[in-house]
């Protein structure tokens, strides 16, 4: 009975040694869960983003009290410039920071977003929005290659990892 390991060769030992998660490089852990909750801001954002600009200012929880078009635009245009500003982040990584510091400050850049959407003043409100869509627009074109990354010879060990990657983005969706 043979006691070898499945993988052989020089990366042998160090893929044996760095796989932690779901039988992954350890990396591929933060990266799942950085995507699984910047998916679930997003669409946590969304489904609630109509309601609160058309809700009444004067309820117990008060809203901005927009009209329903107003509200549907804005919501269209927050929509529309999170896929859009994806092009631009693709280039800032690819020019100018790399894809990890693109990822890293892009999650921050949401964060920011969400934490300024806590104080309740219009001002705080839309740059939030507008924070929240520039930090999508740096994390969501990089983070795939940065996946891409921790699998320097591809193949199937690749596709394994994008496919627990993409349990993530489903999970934070489904949350």
């Amino acid at each position: 009975m043979s006691t070898s390991s499945a993988y052989e060769g020089p990366r042998a030992a160090t893929v044996a040694e760095g796989r932690r998660f779901f039988g992954q490089p350890r990396g591929l852990a933060t990266l799942f869960f950085t995507e699984m909750w910047e998916r679930f801001s997003y669409y946590g954002m969304r489904a609630l983003l109509i309601l609160f600009m058309t809700a009444a200012t004067t309820e117990a929880n008060p809203g901005m009290g927009l009209d329903v078009g107003t509200a549907a635009a804005i919501y269209g245009l927050y929509t529309a410039l999170v896929y859009l500003l994806a092009l631009p982040g693709g280039w800032v990584a690819d020019n100018l920071w790399g894809q990890y510091k693109a990822v890293y400050v892009g999650g921050w850049i949401i964060a920011a977003g969400h934490f300024s959407m806590a104080v309740p003043t219009d001002f705080t409100f839309y740059g939030g929005l507008v924070l929240i869509v520039m930090g999508t627009g740096l994390l969501k074109p990089n983070v795939s290659t940065v996946v891409a990354d921790l699998y320097p010879q591809g193949g199937v060990e690749r596709d394994a990892g994008f496919s627990v990657f993409y349990m993530g983005i489903n999970l934070g969706a489904l949350l």
